[in-house]
This record gives C-alpha cells, structure tokens and sequence, in this order.
C-alpha cells in the first residue's frame, strides 16, 4: 500500500514561497487520511453485519419450518431405541363384513409401584383400595412395607382412575404406556372373537395375544407387523348379528330355556353370517374358565360349535335323499308306517298316531320315526355311514376357531342295524347346530358340499358333489310342505318361503344312565326362500318348555320353529331380500265392477 506524507517537500517549498502556512498541508493530509481509514472500517462493518443478518435470516426460516412442520404432524410419543427382540404392541383391527369395526386397539396406562421410594405405604395402600375396591389392602400392605422393589398393581387404567392414582400424590405410583384390545359392541358376537389378554410384557409396552375364538386362530396374523396393520374381515355382518342375538335372548328367556345356539349361513359360498350362542359374556371382561363341574354351564362354551347334541328328526331328510339319490324312491313312494319298528328288545314308534302307509313325502311332513327307520335299512349302515361323512357330519367341522376340534362329532363305537335304524332320525349320532347348517346347505344348494367359513368371501364354494341336482331340489320341496303343512306351521313367514325341518331329541343324563323324561334339545333346521335358497338357519333350544297350556310344551314345534320364524323376519330385509308376494290361483278370483 502507498502511504502519502503528511509534509510533502514540493508543496510545503511552494507554500514557503506563497507565504502560507505549511502545517496547514499536514493537517489536510491527516485529516484525508483518517477519513479513509474510517470508511474501510465502516465498510468491513457493514459487510460483518449484512452476513450476521443473513445468517440470523437462515437460522429463524429454519426454525420456522420446522416448527410448521411439527404442528401439522400427527403427535407421537418419543420412544427409546431397544435392543434384542421387542415386544409387539400393535393388533390389527377386526371388521365385519361391511367393514364395521368388532375389534380394535385402545391407549392405555398400566400402573405399577416401587415400594423403595414410598413415602407413606399405608396410606398409599388405604387410597388403592378406595380406587379399586377389587384390590386386596393387607396384600398391598405387605408389598409395600416388605423387601420388593416392583410391584405390578393394574395392567390397564381408564383416564379416571388415572387422575384418581395422580392425585394421591406418591412417587413410588408410576404408569407405563400400553395398549388394550376393545371390543365396541361388547358381548355382540363375543364366543366368535373369543378374547385377548396380555404376553409378554414391562412396564413400557405389552403384548397382546389372543386367548380364545379367532384372536387366538388368527393371532399370528393380527400381529404380524408385514400386514402393515391391515384388519382381518370376517363373514360376520354386524348389524345381522345384533338382530339374531336380540331375538335368541328373547325366545331363551321366554320359552323357559337354559340354552340357545343359532347358526345363519350362505348356503352358495359357506359364509357364516351369524352365529350365536347363549349365555354369552362381555370379552372386554373375559370370565374365568370353570375348573369344575360341567364346561356347558360356562357362559364361555360355544354351543353352536363345541355343543354337540343329538339333533332328532332334523336328520330324517338326509336318510329320505340319500334314498332318492340311490334311486331306491322316489317323493311319492309308500313307506310301511305301521308300528312299533322292531330290532331285538329295542321298540320303534311314532310320537303321535299316523296312518299304516304314507309316501316319503309324508314321511318328512309328519315326521315318522317308523317310517325312516325302514328307509334307512334299505340303504344300510356302511352306505349310511359314508352318505353322513359326505355331508362333514362324521368330523368336526374346519371353522376357524381355536374351539372347533372340541366340537367333534360322537359316533357309534358299532355302527349296527339298530343305530342306522335310530340316526336316521338323529339319535345316536351328536352334532353340533353348525355341522347341521353345513349339512343342510351341502344338500339343499344343489348338491354340492360346502364348507362353513367365518372369513368373507364372495365366491361360490365348488365342493364335491353329495347329490344330484333333482334330489336336492325335491328335498326342498318336502321341506316347505314340512311348513305349509307338517310339524312347522309356525315357522312360515310371509314372502320368504321358508322351509324347514323340527327335530326333538330327549336329552341324555350327565352320568350316562338313560334320557330325561322332561328335559329335550329342541332345533329347526331351515332354508329360505325355499324355491331358490340363499340361507340356511339352525336354531337350537336347550331344555325349552312353553308353558301356556295346561301342559308343558316341549317340541321343537312350539319352541325353536317360532323363534326361528321371528330371527327371519328379522333379518331377512337385513340381508337385502325383498318378500316376495305369492299369487292366488286366478281361478279362485272373482272380478267385481263399481
């Protein structure tokens, strides 16, 4: 850099000579000097400034977004990286078939202690119980006073319980994030979706497994975390549920019965609709298993799938046929009604008097033990027993339930003439209602087997087939005589061409010694419309009796056909079926003018 002096030689010799002061160039040469030094200081401060400002521009733009960006996220927990394997807390949801929602997950709190940092136990303890009354005092006490350093007191908490645990105000109650499977319509299809409880677990996350019903078939799958959370959609439609259950309560409770089980299937794809078994319970509050005495008496027993149960006369349509189809009759054939049907000291008779001869038809319209016990000794006990497996009715049905192996069937050890004589009117074989539906729909679909599903799906089930398409047609036709003019009157409802089927089975003694005289299983096995069927409905009744008479009424006539009849009309605009009006003969009708 050239400096300039502050007295140059040349103009201070000039000024000598002009007379002028020559301290005056240096002072102008100093002050020049110094204005240069302070515009490159101002310079270099303003460029300081301007990349501070820039700098501060940037910092706070970025604050900003990301700031933006954090109130428009969903809030989320922060959570801690883990090491080995970690426990799963997601379950996918279970829907029905429309999508509705019948089990989700819910965000909870688990409450634990750690008696180490307690301040106060006893009073701690004294205000626990007063939350939870269910909660043993002297047990906490103990925990709280003696050596343990952890101490689980609830796995889930409602928010209230919560606030309540807050505001007793001790350090050593801690809370852990969980979640808790729900189930919305409470006991709504609860023997279906079983119920879930808790694994693996600490005091930040648990796992929830399923314990019964298709939580525990399905459990696997729901917490598989490469479904991406996707729900598992069921057969099952909801509202159709709730209408089914509704009217099975109110039919138990009015026929005086200890038990109900109904099964509502698609008779083309095998889909189960419905299905119900009462009593039932709340699986948001699973009961405990009983650990005595008989498992039927647990509300937790399924009785539409692990109840097996000898069906009674249900069973006569399928020995009338397997007769059609091995051409040994046909609707119109006289059987040989006159009784009592003799095999050794074994006595066959009808419940109510009927004539000597009645066709086949009439066999199943009026219900004739004598005379189905005659068919099925032309068909005989191997051809019997193979027509029956054909039907999945010697094996426990494939439901996806944990419970379904339970339900296998109870067969004869000796498959003799006598039990082929008795099975063809459902005694000595135990089914469960859902084995029965399954059967019906095989047989009444056209002829071809299917397998009941609780999974959704639209197609049709092509099985193997068990008849031909003219015996299953005339089969329907017997049924719906069974209702216009046999055993269930009761059970026609108006547009919908039900036909159907009674079965009433004395019920067998615990211990094994014989039958009751006043206790029965009383079932309708039904298919509608008749003429071109879409359903089968299965309604069983455990010990029913209709008390309005003089007399106990016990058959399946005056029990399960009603309330079978009402489930219908229920349920059947539910399902999309327009009733449909049957025409009277032209002929009958009379023209008038005004």
């Amino acid at each position: 850099m050239i400096r300039t002096p502050l007295r140059p030689l040349a103009r201070i010799l000039k000024a000598r000579e002009r007379g002028e002061d020559p301290g005056a160039i240096a002072a102008e040469n100093l002050r020049l000097r110094h204005e240069a030094i302070a515009d490159k200081s101002r310079a270099r401060a303003e460029g300081r400034l301007l990349v501070l400002g820039a700098f501060f521009a940037v910092a706070f733009l970025t604050i900003g977004l990301r700031m933006g960006t954090i109130a428009n996220s969903a809030p989320e927990e922060p959570r801690t990286a883990a090491t080995g394997n970690p426990i799963i807390g997601q379950r996918a949801d279970i829907v029905d078939r429309n999508g509705r929602i019948l089990a989700t997950n819910l965000e909870t709190h688990s409450l634990y202690a750690q008696p180490q940092h307690m301040i106060d136990p006893l009073r701690a303890a004294s205000e626990l119980k007063a939350i939870f009354p269910e909660l043993d005092e002297e047990r906490l006490i103990k925990d709280f006073t003696g050596k343990r350093k952890f101490v689980w007191i609830r796995r889930q908490l409602s928010p209230e319980q919560m606030q309540q645990v807050h505001d007793i105000g001790s350090p050593a109650l801690l809370f852990g994030p969980r979640e808790m499977r729900l189930y919305p319509n409470g006991p709504i299809a609860s023997h279906i979706l079983g119920g879930a409880s808790y694994g693996r677990e600490d005091v930040a996350s648990a796992e929830v497994i399923g314990v019964a019903g298709i939580e525990r078939n399905f459990d696997s799958l729901l917490r598989d975390p490469a479904n991406e959370g996707k729900p598992l959609q069921l057969s099952l439609d909801l509202s159709v549920q709730a209408a089914t259950e509704e009217v099975l309560d109110g039919g138990m409770k009015l026929l005086n019965a200890k038990g109900a089980a109904s099964v509502l299937m698609d008779i083309h794809t095998g889909e189960i609709i419905a299905m119900a078994s009462l009593p039932d319970f709340d699986p948001n509050n699973r009961p405990q298993v009983l650990l005595t005495g008989d498992q039927s008496d647990s509300p937790l027993f399924n009785r539409a799938v692990q109840g097996v149960y000898e069906l009674g006369s249900t069973f006569k349509i399928f020995a009338v046929a397997q007769a059609m189809e091995l051409g040994l009759l046909n609707p119109d054939t006289m059987i040989d009604t006159k009784g009592p049907l003799t095999w050794g000291r074994f006595r066959i008779r009808d419940s109510h008097y009927l004539p000597p001869s009645m066709s086949a038809t009439d066999i199943i319209v009026e219900s004739s033990n004598v005379g189905t016990g005659r068919i099925a000794m032309q068909i005989g006990g191997e051809r019997q027993r193979a027509f029956l497996t054909s039907l999945g009715l010697a094996e426990a049905t494939p439901v996806e339930l944990s419970e379904a192996p339970s339900g296998a069937p109870l067969l004869p050890k000796n498959w003799s003439e006598i039990s082929t004589m008795t099975i063809s009117f459902g005694h000595g074989i135990s089914d469960s209602p859902l084995h029965l539906a399954a059967a019906y729909s095989s047989l009444l679909n056209g002829g071809t087997r299917v397998l009941p599903t609780l999974l959704k799906s639209d197609t049709v089930q092509q099985g193997a087939r068990v008849v031909r398409p003219e015996v299953s047609a005339r089969a329907r036709s017997m049924l719906r005589q069974v209702v216009t003019r046999g055993t269930a009157s009761m059970g026609d409802v108006e547009g919908y061409r039900v036909g159907g089927k009674t079965g009433t089975a004395d019920k067998p003694k615990e211990n094994g010694g014989g039958y009751y005289d006043d206790k029965v299983i009383a079932t309708f096995a039904s298919v509608f419309p008749a003429d071109d069927p879409k359903y089968v409905l299965i309604v069983t009744l455990d010990e029913p009796s209709e008390n309005s008479g003089d007399k106990p009424r016990r058959t399946a006539g005056w029990t399960a056909v009603p309330v079978a009849a009402e489930m219908i009309r229920r349920v059947a605009p539910l399902l999309g079926l327009r009733p449909q009006i049957e025409v009277s003969d032209v002929a009958s009708v009379t023209l008038t003018s005004n």
